[in-house]
């Protein structure tokens, strides 16, 4: 799985049907957040840099892509205040539950276009948020409203994909599975196709019913391709100066990313 890439722009990835039986998930439980959760919740190899520039910066902290809260409730039990934005209710209802006593804010917004009214001294935009973006035009559009949002002297950090591995043989990657009331939540990787302008990541979802019943789909999520040279020459162009990159490593389950740290002048 390359990250955290549902539920930023305000739909979902588009799905392809392979076979169904009359396996439905009950209605009270919202299928957007248990995916989110099962692909992304568990991932862990980025929450101490994350940790680390939250431990630098001073004033409240805005997540872009918060999803069910994986970084921002890791930050708030630090004593760290966060806001989060993402596009899917479903998800930020599932954060806000979750915050309880927390210093957290969730709130549906677009991260193309936004306005919050605050200013923030770190800005995060984990898992190749970025890269979900269809082009540099919302690119700009999202750079600009960070901006906007910084305080003089605020930092911005974003997860980026440069490259993909090379494949190697060996065993074939185990699903992420979960059960929920009895329903059995799965999620292999397929493959992820790289060409000159995209990543296309592919799984293969399938829900098992209490009554073994199964029914399955593909999800595919689609990242532009983008460097940090590319990223840091499109952010100087709203304000933004380069501050330096950093690594998060691979991990048996996860490619790696390049982090890419830009400042608003003060």
């Amino acid at each position: 799985m390359i990250g955290e890439t549902v539920g930023v722009l305000g739909g979902d990835p588009p799905r392809t049907p392979l076979r169904s039986a009359s396996a439905r998930p009950p209605l009270s439980q919202d299928a957007d957040v248990i995916w989110h959760d099962l692909e992304c919740g568990g991932y862990g190899a980025d929450l101490g840099l994350w940790e680390g520039l939250a431990g630098e910066a001073p004033g409240p902290i805005l997540e872009l892509g918060c999803g069910t809260g994986r970084v921002a409730l890791h930050l708030a039990r630090r004593g760290h205040e966060v806001v989060g934005l993402d596009s899917s209710a479903e998800l930020v209802g599932a954060l806000e539950g979750r915050a309880e006593a927390l210093p957290v804010t969730a709130c549906v917004g677009d991260a193309r276009g936004f306005e919050l009214e605050r200013d923030f001294g770190l800005l995060l935009a984990p898992m190749q948020l970025l890269q979900l973006l269809a082009d540099a035009d919302e690119r700009q559009g999202c750079l600009g409203c960070i901006v906007a949002h910084l305080s003089p002297g605020g930092l911005a950090a974003f997860a980026i994909v440069e490259e993909m591995p090379e494949a190697v043989d060996g065993a074939a990657p185990l699903p992420d599975a979960r059960e929920v009331d009895g329903w059995v939540y799965s999620s292999l990787p397929v493959d992820a196709v790289v060409d000159d302008r995209v990543i296309r990541v592919r799984r293969l979802r399938q829900v098992v019913s209490p009554a073994g019943e199964l029914s399955e789909e593909r999800d595919e999520v689609v990242l532009q391709r983008l460097d940090a040279g590319m990223l840091e020459e499109e952010a100087e162009a709203v304000g933004l100066r380069p501050a330096g990159r950093r690594a998060v490593p691979p991990t048996p389950e996860h490619v790696g990313s390049t982090v890419v740290l830009l400042r608003r002048d003060g």
